[in-house]
């Protein structure tokens, strides 16, 4: 099974790719929803973040406050940092266990939604990354629009992200979402057909060698490491 990571920034269209690519039965595991699940009441995750910050980050039905918890950590590294100590290793655990229930069940593919796929270091494990893009200034203004913010409030919040352009220089595949919805869809369908091509009909011998998935996982992660590592020594050359 081909392990593909989907990320973007903030306003590119990620949802939209996502939602794409279930809607043609690709399995796709969101990192924003076991973010939420793995602090539901009765989770150790939300027992550790009350530990951690105080019974006032738990509304009165005993589910997370997580505005409240917003408050506490927006302005305070440390605390962020604390919070993330707690969550990230929990939604990092629930994807793999949903990566081994797709594999289990003899998908082709499985898609990771994970907005913080490169700042969290994500995209060394996955088979292939896909990052959404379109230009820094429709980026803007499509914030702009969503949110009903100003120009200087969507930039501050653009400007506290790992910058786009940055991103694509880890990916694998860049889908340029600066056109309509339906470019967007011809896309999609692109880069389905070519996975298809490229998994061809023996994906499953896999399944019936295991050994053969194991190898073809290590060195998937190995030679990508090494053209990122090749890729970067180039960008340095030329600048």
């Amino acid at each position: 099974m081909l392990v593909i990571g989907l990320t973007g920034g903030i306003a590119t269209g990620k949802s939209s790719v996502s939602k794409l690519l279930k809607a043609k039965d690709i399995p796709v595991v969101d990192a924003d929803i076991l973010a939420r699940q793995v602090v539901e009441p009765g989770t150790s995750g939300l027992k550790n973040n009350v530990k951690e910050f105080g019974p006032e980050i738990l509304l009165p039905d005993g589910t997370l406050d997580r505005k409240k918890l917003g408050t506490i950590v927006f302005n305070d590294e440390g605390k962020r940092k604390k919070l993330n100590a707690i969550v990230h290793p929990a939604v990092r655990w629930a994807m793999f266990m949903k990566v081994i229930k797709h594999w289990v069940d003899s998908e082709k593919y499985c898609v990771l939604d994970v907005p913080l796929l490169i700042e969290g270091g994500v995209w060394q494990w996955v088979g292939k990354v896909v990052v959404v893009y379109c230009s820094a200034d429709i980026q803007l203004q499509r914030l702009m629009l969503r949110d009903n913010s100003t120009s200087e409030e969507a930039s501050a919040r653009l400007n506290s992200q790992l910058p786009i352009a940055e991103k694509v220089t880890y990916a694998d595949v860049v889908i340029d979402n600066s056109g309509t919805p339906q470019e967007l869809s011809n896309q999609i369908d692109a880069f389905v057909e070519k996975l298809d091509k490229e998994m061809g009909s023996l994906w499953w011998i896999g399944y019936i060698l295991p050994f053969v998935s194991l190898f073809s996982a290590v060195w998937i992660l190995v030679s990508r490491r090494l053209r990122k590592k090749l890729r970067r020594g180039q960008k340095d050359k030329t600048t």
